[in-house]
This record gives C-alpha cells, structure tokens and sequence, in this order.
C-alpha cells in the first residue's frame, strides 16, 4: 500500500493514498496475426517467402519464442489444428476451454470421471431407490456424440457404487462409422460387459429414430416407447450382434443408422422411479429424446415415465435447471478483457470485418457484452469474391487506425487482428498470400513505430498457423490450418524484461501481458507468464 504523506500521517489506512495505485500502470498493444505459423523449410512457405523485415527483425532482437496453438493447448484433442475461434478464446481467457470429448478424456486419464458428482447422484439415486439405474447413448468409437470408452467407465463406476442393475439402451450410429460397423461395436460392449461383471444390453435402436433434432416426433415415439416398454413386451432377441448382422442381410438391409428398435432384455424397460443416465456428450441429437424423458412428453403415449432423476453428459439445453449435468458448461470468467475492465482501465480492440468476432465475442471468453470503458473499431473488409484477389485486405487501414490511437495514449490496452495471412491462406494462392504476409508486416511496422513512440509495449502472437504451409510435395495447393507453433513476440520499449523460457502455449499470453502492465492475474487464467 502507498505510504501515507499526510501530517499528521493516517496509523491504518489513508483514505487519500488508496486513490492512487500501488504502481503506475504500464500500457500495452497486442497483436494476433491470423494465420501466422512457424516453419523453416521455404517451400510453399508464404511466410518465409515474404519480404518481412519487421517480424524478422523483432524475432532476432526483441523477446521471442515458439507456443503452441494446437490440440489440447487450445481444448480440442490431441493433434488436432487450431483454428480462429479457440486461438482468440484461448489467448484472451489465459486458458483453454476444453471440448466436451477432451474433458471427459481428460478425466478418463487423471482418474476424476468416477467422482463426479452429478454421475455418482444418479447412480446412488438408483441404488437407494428402484436398483436400476438406465444408460442411453451412441454406442461407438465416432467421437462426434459420444464415445465407447466413457460407456465403458460408467459401467465400471455402476458397479463399483453397488448399482444392483444397469441397462443400456444402445443407439446405433452409422453416420460417423460405417453403416454396418455396429455390430463390431455392440460384440466390443458385449466383451466389455462381461469383463467387468456389471450390465446388461436393453434395447439396440438406431440414431434415424433416438437421435431426431427436427421435432420429428413419431421418429422419437418409435424409439421411446421400446425403451420404455413394459416387462415382458415385445419381442425378445436374445443375441443382439447376431441380430443386426441378419437385419443387414436382408434383401433391402437395415444398416446401423436406421435400425428399427427391438429388444434384448425383457426387464430392461424403464419404470417410474429408475434412474436415467444419457452419455452423449453432444447435445442436439439426443435433446428431443431427454425432453420426453425428463422434461414433458411431445406426444401422446401410454410409456409415459417418472424416472426418479434424469441426468445428462453435458448441458443439452439452457433452461432445464432441474437436470443434473456431469459435464457443466466451462464458463471462462476473468479474461484479459474482463480483468482489464474489473481494474477501471480502458481498452480498445480493432480489426476488420472478416474476425472483428474474434477481437470481441471471442477473445472475451463468449461474452457478447462490452465491458466497461471498452472501445471497438470495425474496418470494412474489401468486397472481393476472393481475397486472392485483394490479399492485402485492411491490414493497412488496421494498422493506421492502432497507430492512430495508440500515440493518443488513452487506453492502457489495446489489441487488434490481422487477417490476411489466414484468408488469404485459404484461397490456396501462394503468390497472394505472400502479398499478404508482406501487408502484414508493414502494419506491425506502423503500429511498432507508435508504440516506440508512446512508451507501450508490443507483444505478437498468431492463433495459428495457415500461410505457412500452402503447398503439398506433389505441388498441390494446401488450403487448411496447420498443427505448427505460432510466434510470441514481446517488445518492450524500455528493453528491460526478457523471456523466462524458451516456449509455451497460447494460454501464457494473457498472463504474461498482465504482469508487465503491473496487474495481479486472475486464478481463473491457468496460463504462465513469460516475464
């Protein structure tokens, strides 16, 4: 706290040294090149093909390193390439937001997924109830709704939990698998189930009829009612792997996707007071289904049901409060932007059309709102078919309007896009993509020479790479994003901070631009400073 000069001197706290900061606020500009990534080998490189003195030349002389801009560093899963989206929400929230399928596989691997608690309610709701505990989901390796694996653990968790019963009522795929690849999967769940010593297959039904999202609701009636049946109803088919695999030899087959419902076991329906767990991690195909369940029934139907707790995977709609979530939404609180703004400074943020989305909703974590003393400048993009055909886009009418404001000092923050080396990326056109880079480059060049000027440091970075790699070895235009580290430059204009290591991931931007401007960093940002 500031030492009080008032005579005679305050003995606790002086009310006039609290109005004044414990340090003089140092202003920073951040830049997110879009589309920026690293590689050495000039081939099909637009980058390194590019004439690019500033960015050469604050890589050599300022503080630079290599982060990471890819798989789980930005949330998505391991080895996939970043993109616009979760670069910016990464950079501005300090932290990853994590999908849904990494989260849960996270989980898988450090040992939480059993102790959740939304999962272990329903399970003991089960137990301290009816004994039976319900599981409905996709039953593959798809990865886009569901996955097999997390089936698998429940069922271990079931029995470890002494749930006396658990039925699974397996919704096919053959959407994101082959047609006829369910059969593997449900002898892959037999093996399972006998290996663990826990659960019993229900019903088998197809996503045609469980995962409607159009309120096609006698698609959704088909495959409730059979889930829903009353003991001893129906039909019971006593090897359901053999069963699909003659529903596929028929004249006209039925393949996974639109396999009519039958069932496996005749205890199996849901009764009033069970417990129902849906494992979909993926909301929209199977909210129609949770709805009827859980919510309030679509259509008529004498299966009508009053489980004692329906509990979903993941948040299938804002809303239903009442429905316990395993997996609820990661709310990003506390970003660079919002931190700024708690702190009563003032920021600015500009780019042009094509990813003014991304220096607002997504850099604030999702927030559609503005935060206080917050600005916003949107430069018009060209109105080009293609940017190939303008690969400068407004890199020059971003880079004068941040100069511009940058020398008249009233922000303490300010942060903006560049656009080319990623748009002008996905047109697959090397020689415009250099242009392009080279536009870039002369904007920084702009903004660096305020900056040095107006006393703000300059910090660099890219969400991920595109221009970088535009070519395959057989010469073919490559027009998608790459798994490459991205730059993180930081310039500072008195030259005293350095980096404290060698490289990082997108996360560290936001902790590191806060500990030079003299701010505390947040608990929420999970990200480490470079300084």
């Amino acid at each position: 706290m500031p030492k009080c000069t008032c005579m005679p001197p305050h003995p606790d706290s002086c009310p006039a040294a609290n109005n004044y900061p414990e340090m003089a606020i140092k202003k920073a500009v951040l830049v997110c090149i879009d589309g920026w990534g690293l590689r050495e080998d000039t081939y099909g490189n637009a980058i390194a093909q590019a004439k690019t003195p500033v960015m050469s030349g604050l890589m050599k002389d300022a503080c630079f390193c290599p982060v990471d801009a890819s798989g789980l560093s930005v949330g998505l899963p391991e080895g996939v390439m970043g993109n616009s989206e979760v670069g910016h929400l990464t950079i501005g929230a300090g932290q990853a937001q994590f999908q849904d399928l990494v989260r849960v596989n996270q989980a898988l691997k450090n040992g939480t997924f059993r102790t959740q608690k939304a999962m272990v309610d329903a399970m003991m709701a089960a137990k301290n109830g009816t004994g039976r505990l319900h599981l409905a989901g996709l039953v593959s390796d798809g990865g886009v709704h569901s996955h097999q694996e997390h089936l698998y653990e429940i069922l271990r968790t079931a029995k470890e939990l002494g749930v006396p019963h658990t039925y699974i009522h397996c919704i096919m795929d053959g959407r994101d698998t082959p047609p006829k690849s369910g059969s593997g999967y449900l002898k892959q769940l037999e093996d399972k189930i006998a290996e663990i010593g826990h659960g019993t297959i229900s019903t088998v039904v197809g996503r045609y009829w469980a995962m409607d999202r159009d309120k096609r609701w006698e698609r959704v009636q088909k495959a409730f009612d059979v889930i829903c049946r009353d003991p001893d109803e129906g039909e019971v088919i006593a090897e359901p792997v053999a069963e699909l695999e003659r529903r596929y030899a028929l004249e006209t087959p039925e393949t996974d996707e639109f396999i009519l419902p039958y069932v496996c076991d005749p205890a199996g329906g849901v009764a009033d007071g069970d417990s129902f767990l849906f494992f979909n991690y993926r909301s929209d195909r199977v909210r129609e289904i949770c709805e009827c369940m859980g919510v309030e029934m679509a259509f008529e139907s004498t299966k009508a049901r009053k489980p004692c707790l329906v509990t979903t995977f993941t948040q299938y709609k804002s809303g239903w409060d009442h429905i316990p979530q395993v997996y609820p939404p990661q709310i990003m609180r506390n970003g660079l932007s919002e931190w700024v703004a708690k702190k009563g400074l003032k920021q600015y943020h500009c780019a042009e059309t094509e990813k003014y989305a991304h220096i607002t909703f997504f850099f604030n974590g999702g927030n559609e709102a503005v935060f206080d003393n917050e600005d916003r400048q949107m430069i018009p993009s060209p109105k080009v078919p293609t940017y190939d055909l303008q690969p400068e886009m407004s890199a020059a009418a971003v880079g004068d309007d941040m100069a511009k404001t940058i020398l008249e000092q009233k922000y303490e923050f300010m942060m903006c896009n560049f656009a080319p080396p990623d748009m002008v990326g996905h047109t697959g056109v090397l020689d415009a993509a250099i242009k392009g880079v080279e536009a870039t480059d002369t904007a920084i060049g702009v903004m660096l020479e305020a900056c040095k000027s107006a006393g703000y440091a300059l910090f660099i970075t890219s969400d991920h790479g595109n221009a970088e790699v535009m070519l395959t070895e057989d010469g073919l235009p490559v027009t998608s994003h790459t798994t490459n580290f991205v730059p993180f430059i930081g310039f500072d204009p008195d030259g005293k901070f350095k980096w404290n290591r060698s490289t990082g991931e997108l996360s560290d931007v936001a902790p590191t631009m806060l500990t030079y401007m003299g701010l505390d960093i947040p608990e929420d940002m999970k990200g480490k400073s470079f300084i």
